[in-house]
């Protein structure tokens, strides 16, 4: 099967663009790539990393829709330029891999949703932790009953106050919520909200908490949340998500169930643990697969597959926008005093 042509659209600022390219420099089901940037920050970075695979480099993100006619676009950028970005791969027939957020309101992405079901293209946001190994084997663990009924779980993301400090941190957008919706909830906190809810197949229909700045930092996005949760199965979970630590991440998710639990570390190392009091035997194991490799190479592979049509997408985009539907729950709630239903 011939290759395909993936149009990565950014401009100054697009998260993780780097990783973006070598993933598609990598892939061999990628046979060519046009990159989009109207500033041309991105041109040294872009033909160093794919060499013969970049095809083209524009300014306008039109031109690279309209001439090369991708299969895929690969969208990272300021959260509030985001959508319409989307809009337009997607009325270009694309599918769409979407760095997250992607916009500063759900209300700004549910149209985008409903697009890409109407014309029947994929649309991921960029929640790559549902491929880690860990993660995979821990979903199989809960999905096959070995930990029985979901009774409740506990979830915290923590990452470094340090990059708080710069700056130019504070002039980016990540620390505006004007630009990018939200502070570490909505940048690294989604992450384990996603998970919870992959993990389990429990969908989050109501939240409750608080979110601020707690370091003291002249920012305009909170760098702390604190939330509480109820799934749809009835069970219930907290989330801490913040920027605490002087580096690295603090990371930790665990599930109870009526036969047992699971416990991960995504970002920690630490090995996936479980019990299940079904075992013949029962006792604590520990998952023996390969370790976890922190990358977006994974991600960007499969949704080239299934742009293809080889495999289902990493996310579907009633799950994107379902999970930023519960980001924004969760700040409705912080800002009221009162738990959110998110529908």
């Amino acid at each position: 099967m011939p290759g395909i042509t993936v149009a990565v659209l950014t401009n100054t600022g697009g998260a993780h663009l780097d990783a973006y390219l070598a993933g598609l420099a990598v892939t061999e089901e990628v046979e060519a790539v046009v990159v989009a940037d109207p500033g041309g920050a991105s041109e040294a970075s872009a033909k160093k990393t794919l060499g013969a695979k970049l095809k083209g480099f524009e300014r306008e993100h039109s031109k690279a829709l309209a001439e090369h006619q991708p299969t895929l676009a690969l969208i990272t950028m300021e959260a509030v330029h985001s959508p319409p970005a989307i809009r337009a791969a997607l009325e270009a027939n694309c599918h769409v891999l979407a760095e997250k957020p992607s916009c500063v309101r759900a209300e700004d992405f549910e149209p985008l949703a409903r697009l890409a079901d109407m014309k029947h293209r994929h649309l991921t946001l960029a929640l790559a932790n549902r491929l880690l190994g860990t993660v995979q084997a821990a979903r199989k663990l809960i999905q096959s009953g070995q930990i029985g009924k979901m009774f409740g779980c506990e979830l915290h993301i923590v990452a470094d106050q340090t990059r708080l400090k710069s700056p130019t941190y504070h002039q980016s957008w990540f620390a505006d919520k004007a630009r990018a919706g939200g502070g570490h909830l909505i940048w690294l906190g989604i992450h384990w909200l996603d998970l919870a809810m992959y993990l389990t197949g429990s969908k989050i229909v109501e939240a409750a908490g608080f979110t601020g700045i707690v370091g003291g930092q002249p920012l305009k996005a909170e760098d702390s949340a604190a939330m509480a949760l109820r799934f749809d199965n009835g069970s219930f979970g907290t989330l801490t998500s913040g920027y605490y630590l002087d580096r690295g991440y603090h990371s930790h998710i665990k599930i109870w169930g009526s036969q047992g639990w699971v416990q991960l570390d995504p970002h920690g190392g630490g090995p996936l643990q479980w019990f299940s009091a079904k075992d013949p035997s029962p006792q604590i194991k520990k998952y023996e697969g390969p370790a976890d490799q922190a990358s977006y190479t994974p991600l960007v592979k499969e949704c080239v597959r299934a742009a293809m049509g080889l495999s289902p997408p990493p996310l579907t985009g009633a799950e994107s926008f379902h999970v930023l539907k519960t980001v924004f729950a969760c700040y409705r709630a912080a800002e009221t005093g009162r738990s959110q239903r998110v529908t």
